[in-house]
């Protein structure tokens, strides 16, 4: 069945419910390749229980247990790192300086696997923390490594997803490629395709929540999603705002009416409506606010895609091609 064609093998990291995975799966079905992950790992168990149900393995436990040498030859690496504040950084010491955060445990693996490329994802904020040092120190951290590293923010939003998340992805490559980032894909989903028609009463607001909602916000949208922040202003769009594990539960209302339901959520994602969801309602809501927007980085991985499926002597050739008729 896959006789003949090219075989890239990566592993997952902090890989949650497998959104990276779902993304690089679609990007090598589209382009021919056979993707083989060799590695998943996660601490947390719910999350290893949705990886096993749709992808028949179980994630690997606490990533600072194991040892770098004990992780399989890969050809990219895929992280989306937890986004702890780093207290530990602001000597500017490259590898010493990130020793006891997480993102040390990516910085080993690369140093002593050396795969051809890495994606890794964090919170947008990440840019702006301890004003730019954090990402500096990492940036830096990763060129040390024999890494051509490029970083930027991008918006689910603008890759055919109706939800406004923003998140800073981290692209490194050891070849001398020419990657450049996807332009945005318009325009999103629009609602009518992610909302389900028949919605149990479980998912509705109270009376009372409702009434005050319609009392203070008339929307221009129908259907539309509406948002209070935390100072209870409301306003709404047809689109949502970013889904986040740890919001209240009313923070999101579809028409101001009813809470999202699991699918909607991971619809929301770009997950495509086989990936089986946990038959738990609270632990559905958390994976799926803290997963990485799948439409999003499968875009980044198809650019990507093309230089780790090829050899040094493929990917330089390719490199100057796009370099002479400006086709990156």
């Amino acid at each position: 069945m896959y006789e003949g064609r090219e075989r890239i093998r990566y592993i997952d990291l902090f890989c949650g419910i497998g959104g990276f995975r779902v993304a690089f799966e679609e990007a090598c079905s589209e382009s021919d390749v056979v993707p083989v992950c060799v590695m998943s790992s996660d601490i947390d168990e719910f999350c290893k229980d949705s990886y096993e149900l749709n992808f028949g393995e179980r994630p690997k436990g606490d990533i600072t247990k194991i040892d770098e040498m004990d992780v399989p030859d890969h050809d990219i690496l895929f992280a989306g790192f937890p986004c702890q504040p780093f207290s530990i950084i602001g000597n500017m010491q490259g590898l010493n300086d990130i020793r006891g955060t997480l993102f040390f445990d990516i910085a080993r693996i690369l140093e002593a696997k050396k795969p051809k490329a890495f994606v890794l994802e964090n919170v947008k904020q990440l840019v702006g923390h301890d004003k730019g040092n954090t990402l500096k120190i990492i940036l830096q951290t990763l060129k040390d490594l024999g890494y051509t590293v490029q970083y930027k923010v991008l918006n689910a939003l603008d890759f055919g997803l109706p939800q406004k998340r923003e998140r800073v992805v981290i692209v490194g490559h050891r070849d001398p490629i020419l990657f450049t980032f996807p332009s945005p894909i318009k325009p999103f989903r629009p609602l009518t395709e992610i909302l389900e028609q028949e919605v149990g009463e479980k998912h509705f607001a109270s009376d009372y929540i409702r009434e005050k909602r319609k009392e203070s916000h008339k929307s221009a949208f129908n259907p539309s999603i509406w948002h209070e922040n935390k100072s209870g202003n409301i306003c709404s769009y047809p689109y949502s705002c970013a889904l986040r594990a740890g919001a209240s539960y009313n923070y999101l209302l579809v028409n101001g009416e009813r809470r999202l339901t699991p699918r909607e959520m991971f619809r929301l994602q770009g997950f495509p409506d086989w990936y089986q969801i946990i038959e738990n309602d609270g632990q559905a809501r958390k994976q799926a606010g803290n997963s990485i927007p799948v439409s999003m980085i499968k875009a980044v991985l198809q650019k990507l895609l093309p230089y780790v499926a090829l050899s040094l002597d493929e990917a330089v050739l390719l490199r100057d091609v796009e370099i002479q008729y400006n086709i990156a």
